[in-house]
């Protein structure tokens, strides 16, 4: 059993020209189309048995809507699972919380970057808040954007701010915990309610173009430090993750195979923990 943790799809009807226009704007390769039915075949082509899709919510007005879409998609569909989406400036937020719970929604996904607020600014705190208080959790961007250069609104040290700050809500802080910036990393382990994913933290970059980056801007973390975060927050507080269609999902499930693991703890980062999260035990 594989369950990937952080994909990403747009509605057939954009799908192609969302794609072509964020790989070009991040000069970055698109290992599939951007639909649902390209997630699939990845999927098929990978052994991946289930794939988790997380909408970013970049216009507030739109949030219900999306969330609305993803509800559907779910009924729907049995191999991806949709979740929801907050912004930190949606009307009625807390409402909106309350219905995306209600609408079967098992989590909502933040983008501090592309939502234009850093993470501990007050909005983004009562987002939290509201997620957590409806049995919601929060699938955050952790770290810089490959696509945003120098933007900081997701850094590590406002990420502890936050979560010093927020009750009790489940937080899973994409990328491990926080892109580029992995040696910062660890402290966050301290919170017991955090879990980190792997999506687009292992290997190499692959430029849509080459000139873009400079080598160093290539590379992404390597095994001891990718082992040296495994370890401080622990296998249980892992999930596999690939950021598709950023990387292919076939490389990405094979370099964590390729990691020195037991079974039981790859069994853990590969399915285990995203069923508990997504209490999915019975269906899967």
């Amino acid at each position: 059993m594989v369950i990937d943790f952080h994909t990403h799809t747009f509605p057939e009807a954009i799908a192609a020209g969302a794609v072509k226009h964020m790989s070009e704007a991040a000069c970055l390769t698109a290992f599939t189309d951007g639909a649902e039915a390209g997630l699939i075949a990845s999927m098929d082509r990978a052994g991946i048995d289930c794939s988790v899709v997380l909408p970013v919510v970049t216009n507030p007005v739109k949030t219900s809507h999306i969330n609305d879409y993803s509800a559907h998609a779910n009924n729907e569909k049995g191999r991806v699972i949709h979740l929801g989406g907050l912004h930190p400036d949606t009307p009625d937020l807390a409402a909106e919380a309350a219905r995306a719970a209600k609408l079967g929604l098992r989590g909502v996904k933040i983008h501090p970057v592309y939502q234009r607020a850093d993470i501990d600014d007050i909005r983004f705190l009562r987002l939290m808040e509201a997620a957590g208080e409806n049995g919601l959790f929060v699938v955050m961007h952790a770290g810089l954007d490959v696509g945003f250069p120098g933007q900081t609104q997701a850094d590590v040290h406002k990420i502890e701010n936050a979560l010093r700050q927020v009750g009790p809500v489940k937080v899973v802080l994409a990328h491990m915990g926080g892109w580029k910036q992995w040696e910062q990393v660890s402290s966050l382990a301290a919170f017991p309610n955090v879990l980190i994913d792997t999506a687009f933290s292992l290997g190499r970059i692959k430029p849509l173009a080459p000139g873009r980056y400079t080598e160093n801007d290539l590379l992404l973390a390597d095994e001891a430090a990718f082992m040296k975060l495994v370890c401080a927050f622990g296998p249980q507080r892992v999930l596999f993750g690939s950021d598709s269609p950023w990387t292919s999902q076939a490389e990405s499930l094979a370099a964590i195979r390729a990691l020195p693991f037991a079974q039981g703890d790859m069994d853990m980062i590969l399915y285990k923990n995203a069923q508990a999260l997504l209490q999915m035990e019975e269906q899967l």
